[in-house]
Formats: structure tokens, C-alpha cells, sequence
């Protein structure tokens, strides 16, 4: 354990405090209190004014526990210590934390005395088990929420529910199912249990529970005061979100698979001809050699000669076309690649099967440090420094498992057993491929596409999507709620396959030109525009946009808006991920995030703000013209399509054209709208339309940079700072704040006032001023 240096409170000589019954003393420590309790060492400390931790041992069995997650070191601040009969409290500035020593209740309030939440008056238990030949013990830990407590995270979980109150999962991740051992409550806390095992939550009327494998009972108690707050603590203590580069925000297009590196090179340039937008295309599995028609070489990070004969050729075509490569690569390894021959001979395999079957491919061991680094030796000299791909799609990183045993789970990792830290194998497989590129590469930022994911994994750039989906309408519902609880565990980059990932069921309908299926898949399309990474991606039926028809029919057109509407935000787009990064933001904002006080909001779970201003009521039902949307209380709203100003605090029944998602945009929202472009790069922000939507009073920063680097951690970024003053209907263009190279000094400016006639998500339509700005404050009466 580590301790802070000296803070305000101290004494350099322990006090010990005696309490009667069965408790031991209290010694109070530099910034917390330790005593032993129900045959437990328990052990408090302050890493924060915000953050508590918590951890527990079995009396006389001390465990040194390194955090897989947790990257924070306590602060040094000052924490007062006081008695309230036989109980301590400690306090900082933000929380008051209650200790009874005789039996190990623990109790979380704010500055002010309000009640935050109980760790349960005998609420720990430690029993003793064999874990594959170690002694360990199952380990289970209770809290006591109030009545109507709303909470949140514990994971991406497709049971179409928020609210995570009186619900119980298994905590395993696997494809589409992600759990962290995590909650977040309306009041504005978070409790994150800092366990890696297969596990178990339960939310019940008596209580809620967490209960795993391990050696100690270890948590963290943030306290934001409110969802942004609590988001805050937790890339405090867990690793804040890098920016991506502006080309990861642009349209991505996939398939299972690619057979050929022509084949998604015409992909690339019929994009180009119907000059339709896109940035990345994705090379799924299967480009390396396949020895004997088998699976024996898989994934050796290489490529087949006579499928990829020219692999850094072809990267560069794809470059040439203003387009970025994603690489797929997995965490198994068939027996006759170089890769698994060395891990075998290091013993650094896990020696279960994984996907594919029939292949003998088997996991490394991710936990081993010196696994992490030779896998990247392989994938950066096979791949990385030899053709100059732009990202990784990290595929099966639970990973898959298949002919399992239990057994399987019994089998040996560098920090133990597998079923003990099976939950974090994503974390530290994109961990040792995000902190390696860096490593041989600082020019270029980390853009990982991966399945799967644990709380920390923000810090490495990785977008976790839901795995492989069903094409339905039940599923494109289901996406909602699971992608806004995933995210408010800190993480904040999140997508789907668009149209989802098996279509075999349309099929014998028609495939792409079934009506329903074309229609699911551009209800799915709108949704995607809204999410952190815009990824068409599927089997059974190609998703390539000219599969659903020619430009002039509904479900082309339909999709070609959407991508349009997505690129013209970009702008928007970008200065939210600067937000993400800087500020600790979030892009999929539950409604709770921004109108906690309208209590409508705390089960909401199919709609949300995309940013800060905008909300994305997305429609997952057949033949929908018409969809309910509540509009949060607090703030009154336009619809994006009309401009039809509606008071907020209602439900309304929203048209909803095929080819129009539901938005509304909040009242005092100043919203950047970029050029029409065939890629995220094409065109300067030289000249911009800000449209200001009046009602309230509002602000914006603009955000830009190189794109694509890492200057912008040496502060090498540029701001602009817009407010407007709805009482005097006023817009005031700040001062531009930083430099970078290739800044735009001077820019022009197109100034619209959302209302009837300004037209929609369109820079050249609808009554504007235009001005000329060089970085000078300006103040426009509109």
C-alpha cells in the first residue's frame, strides 16, 4: 500500500483510539483510519477530496493488491478526524465518510451531512476457497441504496433496461456482453469494485451486492454531485480519454470480410466515384496465409501473397484515395505461427481453444508483461512499421472461448488463475498495443476498435462496439440503453455494427432490397451518425451503399443524408471530442447527465444528448412515421428538422421520415456546421455556419488542431470561445486562444438565427451575416 506524504491533520505518532466489544483499535493513518474488525484489517484512505478507498483483508492474511485499472496515486490534502460516540469520521472537503469499528459499516455522506450511501454493517464476507491450487477466497462485499435510488453502468447488457435496480448478472464478459464491477447513482457517486474475476452483481429490496474471486474486498467511493461530476473522479483515478484524430470520426466501411486487397480497394474508389463520404476501410480476418486450406496460421500478422501480394502498395493506394486502414488482429494464435511457437516456449499461452474452431488456436497471456511486448514485435514488424496501417480493430478480446471446460478456467495466467482476471483481458490486450505504438510511433494517435472492454480502458484510445449483433429491431432497440449505461462508466467511445452483424434472416426475403431489412438497416445508419465511431459493418449480406440500390431510390438516398448530416457536423463532432478529452466529458450523454432534477429522465434509456446540445431520439420500430420523444424539462427545444420551437418538460409525438432520425437541439445551442466533403480532412473550417438557436442563453468552443498528433498535449491547439445573450440577442465571437501549425489566421463566418426559413444542416441555405474573423473579439447584434 502507498501513503501520501504529511497533510494539515496529522500526527507524527499514530493515535489510537480504543472502542469496546469485538473491535480492535483505531489507528488513524496519514490520510484515513486502519483497524480490524469481524476478523477482517480494514484499511481507509483518501486518494482525493472526491475519492475514497476501501479496502478489506481476512485478519492476519495482509495481500499486496496492484490495480490493473487504477492508475491515480493519492493526493496529498487535508482530512479532519473526529469522534461521534464509538464512531470516526473522517472528512474532507467534499465527503464525509462514518466508520463503525465494531461491525465494519461504513457510511458515505456530502460536505453538508446528506446520506450517499452504506457499506453494510457486517456487509463483508470472505470464504475461504481453492482457486486452482492457490488458498483464495470468494469474496462479497454489500451496500445499502435508498428505496428509489436510480443507478447505472455495471456494463453494455442487452436486456433493453437502464436502470440497473432490482436486476442480477453474471459479470463475464464475453461477445456482447461487457461488464465492470461498477455503479453509478442519480445522487451523484460511484462505487467502482476493483475486481477482475468472473463475478456476480445483485440489486435486491434488502440489498445491492458485488461478489468475486480475490484476496481482498477493494473499492473506490467517488462523489461527483453529479454524472459528470462522478465521470470526472473516475478518469481521475483510472486514465483520462485521449483525443482520436479527426479522421476516426468520419464513416467507416466493413464487411466479413475482404478476400482481396483489390477487392477493398474498388470498395474505396466506387466510394469515391458517387462521391459518397468516407474515411476507413477495414480489413477483417483471414488476409494472412492459410497453410493447407486450414486455420493453422492464424492470425500470424501477415499477409497471404497471393490474395495481399503488395500490402504496403496497397496501403499507400488507399492513402492516395484520402482514406485511412484499420487492421484486424486477435489475441489467439494458430500452432504454426512464429508468434505461437514463442509463447509457447515462454509458457505465455492460455491453453484453452478460441476461435476458430478446428484451428488449435489459443489466447496469450496478457497479463504477463513481457507477452504484451513480443506481441507487439510481431504486429508492429508484420504490420505497423511495414505497411503504415492508421488503426487496429482488435477483434475476440474477452476472448472467445469455445469447447469449453470448466476446467478451462482453472488454467494458469501470469497473476493467477484465468477465472480470477478473466475480466480484464481486454483491458491490458489494447493497453500493450496503445502504450507500444506510442512508444514506436508519437506522430501518429492510437485508434483501436475493439470488442470488448473494462473500466480504464478509456486511457488507450479504444472504442469498444456490442459484438456480434442480430440484424432485428429488437436488438437495434437494445443498443440504446446498453451503449449510455457502458459509457457512464467513464468510457466514453462506443459503437455498433450498423444493420448488425448477422443478416442471415433477411436472406431468403430478397437481402438488401427487402423493404424491412433496407429500412432497419437506414434506422440503424441514423442512430450510427450519433455515436462516437460511424461503422457499416455485417455478414451474410455486404453493406456497401450501392447494395441497397442506386442513388434516386429512397434507401440509397436515405443513407447518403445521414452520412452528409454526419460529416457536416464534424466540426461539432471534434470540439466534443477536445470536451471528452480536456474536460472529462462524455458524447452519449444519458438525459440524466443534464436534467437530473426532472426525475421523468431517470428511466429513460432510449434517448440522449449526442455532445451537449443535441438529442438523438433514435427509431427502432418498422414502418415508424411517428415516435414519442420526451423532451427534458428545464430548457425548451427546436426540432433540427423544422425549427419548430417546442417548451421542454413534455412528451411529444415527432414525425419521423424514413430517411429523418428525430433530433432536437436544446435552446441556447450554438452549433458549428462544416463543408460538404467526400472525407473529414478535404476542406478547411474557413468558412463556417454558426447557427445560434435562441431562447435561452448559450456558449460553444470551437476546437481545432493538427488532426492527427500528439502536439496537442503540448498545448499546441487552437479555441474559440462563442456566447450568446438571448436577452439582447447578442453573439460575442471571443478571442481565438493557442496556435498550432497550419492554423487558419482569418476565416469567414456565417452567422444564421435558427427559425422557419433557415435551412436545415445546409451552409449555403436560410437568412445569415456573414463576417470575416481573425482571431480578433467580436460582438454581433443579431
Amino acid at each position: 500500500m502507498k501513503f501520501s506524504k504529511t497533510t494539515s491533520f496529522m500526527l507524527t505518532i499514530a493515535v489510537f483510539i480504543t472502542v469496546n466489544l469485538n473491535a480492535q483499535s483505531i489507528e488513524t493513518t496519514r490520510q484515513g483510519v486502519k483497524f480490524a474488525t469481524q476478523n477482517m484489517d480494514i484499511q481507509i484512505e483518501f486518494y482525493s477530496n472526491n475519492i475514497v478507498r476501501v479496502y478489506k483483508t481476512p485478519q492476519g492474511f495482509p495481500y499486496n493488491k496492484k490495480s490493473l485499472s487504477v492508475v491515480k496515486s493519492p493526493e496529498t490534502i487535508s482530512v479532519k478526524s473526529a469522534q461521534k460516540g464509538n464512531k470516526t469520521v473522517l472528512e474532507s472537503s467534499s465527503i464525509q465518510v462514518e466508520v463503525n469499528p465494531e461491525t465494519g459499516g461504513i457510511i458515505f455522506y456530502d460536505s453538508n451531512g446528506k446520506l450517499l450511501l452504506k457499506d453494510k454493517d457486517f456487509g463483508t464476507q470472505f470464504s475461504a476457497v481453492d482457486d486452482a491450487g492457490t488458498p483464495s477466497y470468494n469474496v462479497r462485499e454489500g451496500f445499502l441504496l435508498e428505496r428509489d435510488e436510480a443507478i447505472y453502468g455495471v456494463g453494455q447488457i442487452m436486456d433493453n433496461k437502464f436502470s440497473r435496480r432490482n436486476s442480477t448478472h453474471n459479470m463475464q464478459n464475453e461477445n456482447m456482453s461487457t461488464y465492470s464491477p461498477y455503479f453509478m447513482s442519480v445522487k451523484g457517486y460511484a462505487v467502482f469494485w476493483d475486481n477482475y474475476s468472473i463475478s456476480k452483481f445483485n440489486d435486491n429490496a434488502q440489498e445491492l451486492s458485488f461478489e468475486g474471486l480475490g484476496h481482498c474486498a477493494d473499492y473506490y467511493f467517488m462523489y461527483g454531485k453529479s454524472a459528470d461530476g462522478v465521470i470526472t473522479q473516475v478518469r481521475d483515478l483510472t486514465g483520462k480519454a485521449p483525443m482520436l484524430p479527426l479522421w476516426a470520426y468520419g464513416f467507416f466501411q466493413s464487411k466479413e470480410r475482404y478476400h482481396t486487397e483489390n477487392e477493398s480497394l474498388d470498395v474505396l474508389k466506387k466510394y469515391r466515384a458517387l462521391k459518397i463520404p468516407i474515411d476507413v476501410v477495414i480489413q477483417d480476418w483471414r488476409y494472412w496465409p492459410e497453410f493447407n486450406k486450414t486455420d493453422s496460421l492464424w492470425n500470424s500478422q501477415s499477409f497471404d501473397k497471393q490474395r495481399f501480394p503488395n500490402p504496403k502498395k496497397w496501403a499507400d493506394e488507399i492513402h492516395k484515395l484520402n482514406a485511412k486502414l484499420l487492421i484486424v488482429t486477435w489475441p489467439g494464435f494458430g500452432p504454426k505461427t512464429e508468434q505461437r511457437k514463442e509463447f509457447d516456449s515462454k509458457k505465455m499461452i492460455i491453453n484453452f481453444d478460441t476461435w476458430p474452431p478446428n484451428s488449435g488456436a489459443r489466447p496469450y497471456d496478457v497479463y504477463n508483461p513481457e507477452a504484451l511486448d513480443i506481441y507487439w514485435r510481431y504486429l508492429n514488424k508484420g504490420i505497423f512499421s511495414y505497411i503504415g496501417n492508421d488503426g487496429w480493430w482488435l477483434d475476440s478480446t474477452e476472448p472467445d472461448h469455445i469447447n469449453r471446460q470448466d476446467s478451462d478456467y482453472d488454467l494458469p495466467t501470469h497473476l493467477g488463475s484465468y477465472r480470477s482476471v478473466k475480466n480484464g483481458y481486454s483491458l491490458m490486450h489494447n493497453k500493450g498495443i496503445a502504450v507500444n505504438q506510442r512508444k514506436a510511433n508519437d506522430t501518429k494517435r492510437a485508434v483501436i476498435l475493439t470488442r470488448s472492454g473494462f473500466i480504464g480502458q478509456q486511457l488507450y484510445g479504444s472504442n469498444t462496439w456490442s459484438g456480434d449483433v442480430v440484424s432485428s429491431w429488437e436488438m437495434l432497440e437494445r443498443q440504446i440503453p446498453a451503449a449510455l449505461n457502458y459509457t457512464l462508466m467513464g468510457i466514453p467511445n462506443w459503437n455498433s455494427d450498423i444493420g448488425g452483424f448477422f443478416a442471415y434472416r433477411w436472406i431468403k426475403d430478397g437481402g438488401n432490397k427487402n423493404p424491412e431489412f433496407q429500412e432497419l438497416y437506414v434506422r440503424w445508419m441514423q442512430f450510427g451518425a450519433f455515436c462516437p465511431m460511424m461503422r457499416s459493418h455485417g455478414t451474410d449480406l455486404p453493406r456497401e451503399i450501392w447494395n441497397f440500390g442506386e442513388r434516386g431510390t429512397w434507401c440509397f438516398d436515405a443513407q447518403e443524408k445521414s452520412i452528409n448530416l454526419r460529416y457536416s457536423l464534424l466540426p461539432y463532432i471534434y470540439s466534443t471530442s477536445w470536451d471528452v478529452s480536456s474536460n472529462n466529458g462524455t458524447f452519449m450523454r444519458p438525459l440524466i447527465m443534464d436534467f437530473v432534477s426532472d426525475k421523468t429522465t431517470h428511466s429513460i434509456g432510449n434517448e440522449y444528448l449526442f455532445g451537449r446540445s443535441i438529442l438523438v431520439a433514435p427509431v427502432t420500430k418498422y414502418k415508424s412515421r411517428e415516435w414519442s420523444v420526451y423532451l427534458p424539462d428545464g430548457i425548451d427545444w427546436y426540432n433540427f428538422w423544422t425549427n419548430k420551437y417546442i417548451k421542454g418538460g413534455q412528451t411529444i409525438v415527432s414525425e419521423s421520415a424514413v430517411d429523418e432520425i428525430p433530433l432536437f437541439i436544446k435552446a441556447g445551442t450554438i452549433l458549428p456546421f462544416g463543408p460538404k466533403v467526400q472525407y473529414s480532412t478535404e476542406k478547411k473550417w474557413d468558412n463556417l455556419e454558426i447557427r445560434i438557436y435562441p431562447g435561452a442563453d448559450g456558449e460553444f468552443t470551437l476546437y481545432e488542431d493538427e488532426n492527427d498528433n500528439y502536439n496537442y498535449e503540448k498545448k499546441m491547439y487552437s479555441i474559440i470561445k462563442l456566447k450568446w445573450t438571448d436577452k439582447t440577442k447578442t453573439l460575442t465571437i471571443e478571442n481565438r486562444e493557442g496556435t498550432f501549425p497550419g492554423m487558419l489566421k482569418s476565416r469567414n463566418f456565417k452567422i444564421t438565427v435558427a427559425g422557419p426559413n433557415t435551412a436545415v444542416g445546409d451552409s449555403s441555405g436560410g437568412q445569415g451575416k456573414n463576417i470575416s474573423y481573425n482571431g480578433k473579439k467580436i460582438v454581433l447584434k443579431l
